[in-house]
């Protein structure tokens, strides 16, 4: 079962709600990892994948189209029935924010309680984002943490949520994508299937 759009299916209600934002380009093991401990060793009932879109202002370099990473998280999670993929920013304007993304999510699933799930490096510049006062007045953050990472001023807050024990996977997407350029066996890194679907559509070449 996976979000697409403003659909649903079958219809849930009263959740807490983990928000894990990226490009997922690829989709890695780290990912999956990351987001099935949060939603079994957290208060949170379910994570949904929020698949970032290509940001128009921006070179894409070798950003896959946003409709094929979409595809590739379903795939990845779908034996997972606590993990969600969702496509809900390919719609708004971009540039786009968390807090607008926030806002739209609250609007369409108004019984939810929806919390964000960031590494530590991200809490650590916490403070630059856009809005940053008004997520972390109404929204949870779940952290995970990161080699290196440094206390910033929020790292104490009582809307933040240290999960401990979180598997450490220095797994790199550019290393991944880098290594299927140059002929190299990557499926390790790669959740069930889907080295073989990237190697099927000649993903990365």
């Amino acid at each position: 079962m996976s979000l697409i759009g403003d659909i649903i299916t079958p219809k849930l209600a009263n959740k807490k709600i983990g928000l894990y934002f990226g490009t997922f380009n690829p989709i890695h093991v780290g990912h999956l990892i990351i987001a099935n401990h949060m939603v079994e060793n957290s208060e949170l009932d379910e994570v949904w994948f929020v698949v970032t879109p290509h940001n128009p202002f921006k070179k894409k370099d070798t950003l896959l189209n946003d409709y094929h990473r979409f595809d590739m998280v379903q795939r990845a999670i779908e034996n997972y029935p606590k993990l969600r993929a969702s496509d809900i920013e390919f719609k708004m304007d971009q540039p786009n924010y968390t807090s607008k993304t926030l806002g739209l999510l609250i609007e369409k699933y108004p019984t939810h309680e929806f919390a964000l799930i960031m590494g530590e490096d991200n809490l650590q510049n916490f403070h630059k984002w856009k809005n940053h006062e008004y997520i972390i007045s109404n929204h949870s953050l779940y952290v995970y943490p990161r080699p290196g990472a440094k206390k910033g001023e929020y790292h104490n807050h009582n809307k933040v949520n240290l999960v401990e024990n979180v598997p450490q996977m220095e797994i790199s997407a550019t290393f991944i994508r880098q290594s299927i350029k140059n002929g190299k066996n990557v499926r390790p890194m790669l959740p069930e299937g889907i080295g073989e679907y990237i190697n099927e559509q000649l993903f990365y070449r």
